[in-house]
């Protein structure tokens, strides 16, 4: 459940933050979900540049891209002419943000925690950015409830299924998901566990931990092109192939940023994950 140490949290965020002597009129988000948050909060009028991640609400996608969010050219964010720079924590490349923050442009940077209770402090960061107090406040409250809601199913799940993040397959290795990742996070919010055991953040597992994993479901991000992972290529796999969830055909895909974002879509992302997890028995 969303925990109690948000507010002392949130405090912390806030005061970090700068305090804007007038309401921003042009801005650049870099991040999917702070480009959802600034949507969701009612101003996307005044966004003038987004990166290349933020793909939702569809209609963004008609504003100049920036760039990916962690490959970033100072140059090209500074040539829109921003009054507010909004960036996920994940922004880069560090040389890039230093050359940002020194321009003289307000810039805030975002929250990183893989959580409910960051999600939180991301509306309220954006919502203080944006002179739209008002707006995050209800933002908050409807992500309150449906967060629970969608929590309180995961609660009801009794034989617990175990499940691969597979993020890519290079050069024949597995890249998975594992603890403290934002796949795990997601991951344990629908209910399941992360086969990834002893895996920190997204690494590369040898074929004997895959194996050693065992999945009775592998995830993967809906992707194409040279990222893609294709049902073929899960069975053409040594150890994937081997797997439990691979023999089953149980493999769920799910869009990237909905999946992962962890922005206000990801209660609807937990319970699209726990409803493909954990389908209803026929006649239910």
């Amino acid at each position: 459940m969303i925990g109690a140490r948000l507010a002392a949290a949130l405090a912390a965020v806030l005061l970090a933050a700068p305090a804007l002597a007038a309401p921003p009129e042009r801005v650049v988000s870099l991040g999917g979900a702070v480009t959802e948050i600034v949507v969701a909060l009612g101003a996307q009028d005044r966004l003038v540049a987004r990166d290349s991640t933020s793909d939702y609400p569809p209609s963004v996608t008609a504003l100049p891209d920036v760039g990916y969010v962690r490959a970033l050219s100072p140059e090209g964010v500074l040539a829109l002419g921003p009054d507010l720079i909004l960036a996920e924590a994940t922004a880069g490349p560090p040389e890039a943000i230093e050359v940002l923050r020194a321009a003289g442009v307000d810039f805030v940077t975002l929250p990183g925690d893989a959580s409910p209770e960051g999600v939180l402090e991301k509306i309220a960061v954006v919502g203080q950015a944006l002179g739209r107090e008002a707006a995050a406040a209800e933002l908050a409250s409807s992500f309150r409830a449906r967060m629970a809601a969608a929590e309180r199913a995961a609660a009801e799940v009794g034989q617990r299924k175990r499940v691969l993040f597979v993020l890519a397959i290079q050069g024949g290795r597995v890249m998975a998901g594992g603890e403290g990742s934002s796949a795990d996070a997601i991951l344990r919010l629908a209910g399941a566990e992360n086969a990834a055991t002893g895996v920190s953040g997204y690494k590369q597992m040898t074929d004997e931990a895959v194996l050693a994993a065992a999945p009775d479901v592998i995830v993967m991000m809906d992707r194409e092109g040279d990222l893609a992972v294709t049902d073929a290529d899960v069975r053409a796999h040594p150890a994937l192939g081997a797997t439990p969830a691979a023999r089953a055909g149980a493999v769920i895909r799910m869009d990237g940023m909905l999946l992962l974002g962890f922005g206000p879509r990801t209660p609807e992302a937990v319970e699209a994950l726990h409803a493909a997890l954990y389908p209803p028995a026929e006649g239910d």
